[in-house]
């Protein structure tokens, strides 16, 4: 199709549409005339005519009505589509895809579900597990939940977490079993809950020494017990099965109730938290917008907030 045409088609579907020039021209805030001229100039092109002029009426031939019925709906398609467009950019309302850890939508976005999808009645939110690092472009999704130290270069980026320790923990019954590690280099002899990641290396411990030597270093855990699944680690740990290393908030309600003990603390720096991200544009959707600011708000009311940043 010329889109040559789509200016005249427009102007022709709002002239059968009122059965009159003047009201069409009226709703337009263009002259009868020149309506009346951009028609004309549609029935030269197309080499037919499309409307029965008289001094008192207007009717469609039988191909106007045939290009009508097609035409107009599709016109009005298309309106509503650029309304709700436009209508994105203040109201947040549609789907939003936010690819995200498991520890990360576990943690910080399925508790409030429900108060989300209350403020938000007109937002659908898919999320999308992933403990890779996720191209969220490729993906198709609009944002992504990660640690600071793994985001994408050329990345928006908004902190939706304090800054974070690695913990590493285990129940009190274990540690009077066993006793506790005073170094790193103790849990040689202790049996370590081992997480393997997606690409399916085993996660290594870190750990920084204390200063002034402030050497950053990891450590393989060995351990009789291997997961993918950080809530079966967190539940073996809990069991008393071993010691486990994760995300200080995830497991701080564990060690605030006693359930686990956490060692080893001045060998575990903080590092940059969970940030929401999303490539860098002009005019930020609604939807999007909506998601980072009560994101915002919920770190806001995080414990450790006020006093780290």
């Amino acid at each position: 199709m010329d889109p040559s045409l789509l200016p005249s088609l427009a102007w022709f579907a709002h002239v059968a549409h009122h059965r009159s020039f003047t009201k069409a021209a009226a709703e337009m805030g263009v002259s009868r005339a020149n309506l009346s001229q951009n028609v004309k100039a549609l029935e030269r092109r197309l080499n037919v005519k499309l409307l029965y002029r008289t001094t008192r009426d207007m009717s469609l031939t039988v191909e106007g009505q045939r290009l009508y019925d097609v035409w107009y709906p599709a016109l009005v398609a298309v309106g509503r589509a650029v309304d709700d467009i436009h209508g994105a950019r203040h109201e947040p309302a549609g789907l939003i895809r936010v690819n995200t850890s498991r520890a990360a939508g576990k943690l910080l976005i399925e508790p409030h579900l429900e108060e989300f999808c209350s403020r938000y009645p007109r937002l659908d939110l898919e999320l999308v597990m992933d403990d890779g690092l996720a191209n969220i472009i490729a993906d198709g999704c609009d944002a992504g939940i990660r640690i600071g130290e793994s985001l994408a270069e050329h990345m928006m980026a908004v902190p939706i977490t304090p800054v974070l320790e690695m913990a590493v923990v285990a129940t009190p019954n274990y540690f009077d079993r066993f006793g506790e590690p005073a170094t790193p280099a103790d849990l040689a002899r202790h049996n370590c809950l081992r997480y393997r990641l997606a690409s399916g290396a085993v996660f290594q411990w870190e750990f920084t020494s204390p200063a002034p030597e402030n050497h950053a270093f990891t450590v393989e855990p060995r351990g009789s017990i291997t997961t993918n699944d950080d809530d079966g680690m967190i539940r073996a740990a809990l069991q008393g099965v071993g010691l486990m290393q994760h995300i200080d908030v995830v497991v701080q309600r564990h060690i605030a109730e006693g359930s686990l003990v956490r060692v080893l603390r001045p060998w575990c720096r903080p590092f940059p938290g969970f940030y929401i991200y999303a490539p860098v544009r002009a005019q930020m959707p609604a939807r999007l917008r909506a998601l980072i600011d009560f994101l915002v708000e919920k770190r806001n009311a995080m414990p450790g907030w006020n006093d780290r940043y």
